[in-house]
């Protein structure tokens, strides 16, 4: 018996993935993914269902969807996209923006973006990225 993807969550994680409808089909594939990696403006893919999503780089790093990095949000409450806060100093230390450093395919599900600080274990899938962006248009809706 495998218990690969296998996955414990709190019930309150638990009811807020079953509050949350999954998209599938052709909202969840794309038509066409532009990257702008030289422009540094950051993704944006057309969906098959005619959506269109975008993000800039630095939402992009701080939803990665590895382990670490979602484990690490989850123990604060804090959303895909919303970045760490950082602590204060009296001078501050400058940091370069996130961008990718390389961006490459994995099979036909998903992306593999290497980031100027190191960091490269998380895999954006198409459904993560159309559930997150879905996510957040939803939440945009209900503000306004």
């Amino acid at each position: 018996m495998s218990h690969e993807g296998i996955r414990f969550v709190s019930p309150e994680e638990a009811q807020r993935e079953e509050a949350t409808p999954k998209l599938t089909g052709d909202a969840i594939s794309p038509a066409k993914v532009r990257v702008d990696k030289s422009g540094g403006t950051g993704m944006t893919i057309e969906w098959r269902d005619g959506h269109t999503s975008s993000w800039n780089f630095a939402w992009l790093r701080a939803a990665c969807p590895c382990a670490t990095c979602h484990e690490e949000r989850d123990a604060v409450g804090r959303a895909p996209g919303v970045a760490k806060p950082k602590p204060a100093s009296l001078l501050p230390m400058f940091e370069a923006p996130p961008r990718p450093v390389d961006v490459t395919p994995v099979g036909k599900y998903a992306l593999r973006f290497k980031w100027n600080d190191g960091h490269e274990a998380g895999l954006y899938s198409w459904d993560y990225l159309r559930n997150v962006c879905d996510v957040e248009f939803r939440k945009q809706s209900q503000k306004g």
